[in-house]
């Protein structure tokens, strides 16, 4: 069954977009729930529109991340930790306590969930963790951690 998405369905498409998905996904999920509408001729001109919304959100999106990015690139972010006389800290420094320095010194308002800490940071120093703010904006943030 052709349909066009009011929504964004993973594994199935973006707003705005004509897909074919089977019939009982159709008929049981996308269209009860007011995800997807039946694709006819005449729903192509709201097709349109809707990719058009989804593509000037996007770019707003991706601007928006890009601002951020140039004004946290050049920062060294600071966060007070507990450590002992080598120099390891007792525990490790989470995503919130990143952003919360991050928010606290910059005013940028990030998600925890778009840090990319490969390692758990255990130890006094400056690291790198990764941020991912859009699938076209990524950027390392620096972090230093002192006692």
């Amino acid at each position: 069954m052709k349909i066009v998405l009011r929504a964004d369905v993973d594994g199935v498409g973006k707003r705005g977009d004509v897909v074919e998905v089977s019939d009982g996904h159709a008929r049981n999920f996308l269209l009860p729930s007011g995800q997807a509408i039946v694709a006819t001729r005449h729903i192509a001109t709201q097709a349109t529109s809707m990719r058009r919304a989804r593509d000037i959100a996007d770019q707003q999106a991706r601007e928006a991340a890009e601002a951020v990015a140039q004004q946290l690139v050049p920062v060294v972010i600071t966060v007070h930790a507990h450590a002992g006389k080598e120099g390891r800290l007792f525990g490790s420094v989470t995503p919130a306590e990143i952003v919360a320095s991050v928010e606290a010194q910059t005013s940028v308002v990030l998600d925890r969930h778009k840090l990319i800490i490969h390692e758990p940071i255990k130890s006094v120093g400056t690291h790198e963790v990764g941020v991912h703010l859009h699938p076209e904006v990524e950027f390392m943030l620096t972090v230093e951690v002192v006692s």
